[in-house]
């Protein structure tokens, strides 16, 4: 698929080449996000496409990864590169007021992960394409928006799926979901083409 077509971030479902994580904050400035994201004080290598940040991650040491930041949408956004720190950092991330979105890829150990966070505390979390199993203080929090986009059912149980529905179909029903809820759109350009802000993050 090129460009952007497939949706606000809907097209990242048929992108063979989502291999970074992805962490959306609101309230804080990409900077600070960064810096919650346990980027190392004085380590700026400049801006850098994905490429060179992929290159700079065989670099660092072992752990440790790459995030690029910017701002979106109403939203700052990080692509981590390596090890992603979102995952394990977003309750921190989104401490004092802020809000905090994590997406990540998975390659080698399918399905997808999406996770959020709000003032400190993880809120929900689910696999794409297994969001019956719901973790997080608040684990309904989605329940209603899954349920009205005939994901899950009233009581939170999956549908059966057409065994011929590919699974980018489905993941692309959920990212859609999360577009529509949290506003968030991120251009494809802007993981792949953009030379953005970069910070060496400790992740351990």
């Amino acid at each position: 698929m090129t460009g952007d077509r497939g949706g606000a971030i809907r097209w990242l479902a048929d992108w063979d080449g989502w291999y970074a994580g992805l962490t959306f904050a609101r309230g804080i400035a990409p900077e600070e996000l960064a810096r919650r994201l346990g980027a190392l004080p004085g380590i700026r290598p400049g801006p850098l496409g994905a490429a060179d940040a992929w290159s700079m991650v065989a670099e660092t040491v072992d752990g440790d990864g790459v995030a690029r930041v910017g701002r979106w949408g109403g939203w700052s956004f990080a692509v981590e590169h390596g090890m992603p720190a979102g995952a394990d950092r977003l309750a921190e991330v989104s401490r004092c007021g802020a809000e905090a979105l994590h997406l990540d890829p998975q390659p080698d150990r399918p399905p997808k992960l999406f996770s959020y966070a709000r003032d400190g505390e993880l809120v929900c979390c689910f696999g794409l394409g297994e969001e019956a199993w719901r973790g997080g203080h608040r684990p309904d929090y989605l329940l209603p928006d899954l349920v009205a986009a005939g994901i899950l059912t009233a009581d939170g149980g999956s549908h059966d799926r057409r065994e011929d529905e590919p699974c980018a179909d489905r993941d692309r029903r959920t990212l859609a979901v999360l577009e529509r809820r949290f506003g968030l759109s991120l251009p494809r350009r802007l993981i792949e083409d953009a030379r953005l802000p970069a910070y060496v993050t400790c992740t351990q």
